[in-house]
């Protein structure tokens, strides 16, 4: 009989992986979080009063434009000094405000699982996704969900509770990174799934066919979306700095290539670069808001200077 070895440690126990918003964000992060809001740059439609300017006339405090006087308007909105200026009746209209209703569209593609330093791209994905939600929650707006990669794999209404956001972050957790990619007909089912004004969020390393995205992008700003798009990368998708030959595996179709990357590393920086030219452009054309995220980065860091300078632009 096999005799047990007093002097054997006794294996750690892990802590269990947390779940929903502590799985994503620490304490200092939410504190930090909770004093940020995120502007849209237009208008939008939401379902409670709120900060943000709607397309719908209402009673708000802002004033909007006048119209000329109608019998049944109400006499009390009557502009009594432009009367005076001008011996006609014209009757105030006033900007309902309305809450922001966020979608964030987080790409689960499998070349969302590739990370150099430790974290993957999906890993920050998430967590920039977590960090906004939690924003747009704080500020008592409403935040949804679409999960994609080749197509839709999870739909998550807009909702302004914590509960819901807990839920939502849960569901990301249950989807790792899997499939194949086909970031513009996943993007052209979203937009056809939203149907109020609203802020969608493209968070996507958009490794596919530009043009294809692009008119995919086109589609949210056709039906009038405010629309900001993450480009999530990996430091050594951007600088290629391997110092020894490599063989390089499709993540998605297993295709393996041997290559040099010191001796291709000029052209592949030109080539690349001339990759993320386009969308930088073609979302400046679109006035979509663009930004190139590095996965080195910290997402905390990251999401308040973004928000800071969003709110600038925004007045």
């Amino acid at each position: 009989m096999a005799k047990s070895n007093p002097d054997k440690k006794k294996p750690e126990k892990q802590a269990p992986q947390k779940s929903g918003i502590a799985g994503f964000l620490t304490p200092a992060e939410m504190h930090t979080l909770g004093r940020l809001v995120l502007h849209s740059r237009y208008v939008v439609e939401g379902n409670l009063t709120g900060a943000h300017r709607s397309p719908l006339r209402g009673a708000s405090s802002e004033f909007a434009d006048h119209k000329a006087y109608a019998i049944g308007d109400d006499l009390k909105h009557i502009d009594w000094k432009v009367l005076g200026r001008t011996d006609r009746y014209f009757v105030k209209r006033f900007e309902d405000e309305t809450n922001l209703r966020v979608y964030i569209a987080l790409d689960r593609s499998h070349s969302m699982g590739y990370g150099s330093n430790g974290t993957t791209k999906y890993d920050f994905a998430c967590h920039l996704a977590a960090a906004l939600g939690y924003v747009v929650t704080k500020a008592k707006d409403s935040i949804g969900l679409f999960l994609y990669s080749d197509k839709v794999d999870v739909k998550m209404e807009a909702r302004n509770t914590f509960q819901h956001l807990n839920n939502m972050l849960c569901k990301v957790q249950e989807f790792p990174p899997d499939s194949t990619t086909n970031v513009a007909e996943a993007l052209h089912q979203i937009a056809g799934g939203v149907h109020k004004r609203a802020l969608i969020v493209v968070i996507s390393d958009l490794l596919d066919n530009e043009e294809d995205i692009t008119r995919a992008l086109a589609h949210f700003r056709k039906q009038h979306h405010d629309v900001i798009v993450f480009q999530v990368l990996d430091p050594m998708e951007l600088d290629l700095t391997y110092k020894y030959g490599c063989q390089f595996e499709d993540m998605e179709t297993g295709e393996i290539i041997a290559a040099d990357p010191r001796g291709m590393q000029r052209d592949y920086e030109r080539v690349f670069g001339a990759f993320l030219d386009s969308y930088r452009e073609a979302c400046a054309r679109m006035a979509i808001d663009y930004r190139l995220c590095r996965t080195d980065q910290s997402v905390e860091t990251f999401v308040r200077a973004f928000l800071e300078e969003r709110k600038r632009l925004s007045k």
